[in-house]
């Protein structure tokens, strides 16, 4: 009998013997050519991206420059969104439905604050069908009564109902809207304090989309399909995209412009504090800005770890917080967004925490390998995306329609090499020496104000100014909000934009009893000289009211009478 000891060791040999032989037999499989890049074509006019992951699906979008930024008027683009797969010239919607259904298609519509996604995943064999469905839905929509009344409307109630009581898009959207004000600060999504149906009818979503689907304005995008064959079939559907609006009309294009500032508002459904700065376009012509937010952190990485960003070592100390940063980048700008929800105590403390966080990185006391993980974590986020499908459709997309090619990612991932912790330092004290965008919603009586948490406010005054019936005297207010006391020499006042008033003056003010107020002398907005009275061409009577609340000063100035 063989023992099996002896059956063990004639195991072992045999398994060397195979193993040291295998290297020499064994085939490896054919390395992809690919970079995982989109190839663009043209076909007739319409930009086509395509990538062919050589699987056995494909996902075909619209990618349309007609996101919240753009609409004329307020609910346009949900408006749209909700019309796509309704009835067209040849199908209606119930045939639609039924004829994806039966090839196991999957039909999405959603939009961005810059993009409308009509979407399609379907079979790879499937693609001369959605590709004809996508272009009837750009050009063959009815835009009929009843759909808008029993379909899109009942679904906006229903979107602004659910909307309205998320307390963390609220303040986000404000955010948005305080950072920019119109265009990208228009609300992502419909709230009932929005008066959408007094702008929202079938016939300016009709209109709205004359404006938004002609090529100039759209991007086909396909993951999974072979280029070739997708620009043969665009070229076919696709013909009857028009190059203009019929009506002439055009998208609203306005330059971003960031202006910052604070906003509250009370919601009894939660709480939530977004603090925000300017930040970095898709390009990325900022990358310290990417890494930042990876170093100022979202939810660990490693389950059961609280990470290593400093957010997250914050919100695993506060109970009831959570935390996340992101560096939300469009064609022309950019927010690096901070997101604190939870109890309002924690959120209080978040916010705090937040401060000292960047005020630490600004001070350069974040160590070498902290930021490396910030910096690799930054480079991970941008690769990932560029690979999921779904978002990576939607930066191909994105870059079309804004500068006629697809994002660069592996382009803007190696420009996170270079950010070193002293350009961090210099990102992080440029943000705490501009203007912060602080937006608050829920519980406002613990939620603090910004200069509570030691953000800078705008010092400038903001005149509301009244002529009064004599022809030669003009009345103007200005209160000035103070971010803390300091024991400067004069605190310095601009007069600017009084109606009626041809001089523009500038003049020291010493308080009575309040102390004076600090001032960020480096400011470009004022000169750095001051002079200690009026010009000599004006006469002014001052009165300087003191005893009123704390951190703020109120200054009336009346009878400016000139000669």
């Amino acid at each position: 009998m063989i023992s099996r000891s002896a059956l063990a060791r004639n195991a072992q040999q045999a398994a060397r013997r195979s193993c040291s032989v295998r290297p020499a037999q064994q085939r490896g499989f054919a390395a992809v050519a690919s970079s995982g890049a989109f190839e663009t074509t043209d076909a007739n006019g319409l930009k086509v991206a395509s990538r062919d992951t050589h699987g056995p699906t494909t996902k075909l979008a619209i990618i349309a420059k007609a996101g919240t930024r753009y609409q004329p008027l307020p609910g346009l683009t949900v408006g749209l969104e909700e019309f796509a797969f309704k009835n067209t010239q040849k199908r209606s919607a119930l045939r639609i439905n039924r004829e994806s259904e039966l090839l196991g298609g999957q039909l999405t519509a959603s939009h961005t604050r810059e993009a409308l996604v009509l979407g399609a995943s379907f079979l790879k064999d499937d693609l001369p069908y959605f590709a004809e469905l996508l272009a009837e839905v750009v050009t063959q929509t009815k835009y009929t009564t009843h759909e808008f009344h029993e379909d899109v409307e009942r679904v906006l109630h229903l979107r602004q109902a659910a909307n309205s009581a998320n307390v963390a898009a609220i303040a986000l959207d404000n955010a948005h809207a305080v950072a920019f004000h119109t265009g990208l600060g228009a609300p992502l999504a419909p709230y009932s304090a929005v008066p959408a149906q007094k702008y929202l009818n079938e016939e300016h979503v009709a209109s709205y989309a004359d404006a938004v689907y002609t090529k100039p304005n759209i991007a086909i995008v396909a993951e999974g399909a072979n280029a070739e064959t997708l620009s043969r079939w665009v070229s076919q559907f696709f013909k009857d995209v028009p190059a203009s609006s019929q009506s002439g009309q055009s998208l609203k294009t306005e330059a971003t412009k960031y202006f910052g500032g604070e906003q509250r508002t009370a919601n009894p459904a939660g709480n939530s504090m977004v603090i925000a700065f300017p930040g970095s376009d898709i390009n990325a012509s900022k990358p310290e800005i990417a890494v930042l937010a990876s170093l100022l952190g979202n939810q660990p990485s490693i389950k059961w770890s609280p990470g290593f960003s400093l957010l997250s070592k914050a919100a695993a100390a506060t109970p009831g917080l959570s935390a996340s940063t992101s560096s939300l980048a469009y064609s022309d700008a950019g927010l690096l967004a901070i997101q604190l929800t939870g109890a309002a105590a924690s959120v209080r403390k978040g916010a705090q925490d937040t401060v000292k966080a960047l005020k630490a990185i600004a001070e350069g006391s974040i160590s070498k390998e902290d930021v490396s993980k910030a910096v690799a974590n930054a480079k991970f986020d941008a690769l990932d995306k560029a690979q999921l499908r779904d978002s990576s459709i939607l930066l191909a997309g994105n870059g079309i329609i804004s500068s006629g090619k697809p994002l660069d990612i592996a382009k803007i991932s190696q420009s996170f090499d270079a950010v070193s912790a002293d350009k961090l330092k210099t990102a992080a004290k440029a943000l705490l020496d501009g203007k912060a965008t602080v937006s608050t919603v829920g519980d406002l009586f613990v939620l603090p104000y910004a200069e509570e948490i030691g953000l800078r406010r705008d010092l400038s005054p903001f005149l509301a100014c009244k002529p009064s019936l004599h022809a030669r005297c003009a009345y103007s207010e200005a209160i000035l909000a103070a971010t803390s006391w300091a024991n400067t020499a004069a605190t310095k006042i601009l007069l600017f934009g009084i109606p009626k008033l041809p001089f523009l003056a500038e003049w020291k003010v010493q308080p009575c009893i309040l102390p004076t107020l600090r001032f960020n002398d480096n400011c470009p907005s004022y000169p750095s000289r001051i002079q200690p009275e009026l010009p000599a061409h004006a006469d002014s009577r001052r009165l300087l009211h003191c005893g009123i609340p704390r951190n703020s000063i109120r200054l009336t100035f009346i009878s400016f009478l000139t000669r």
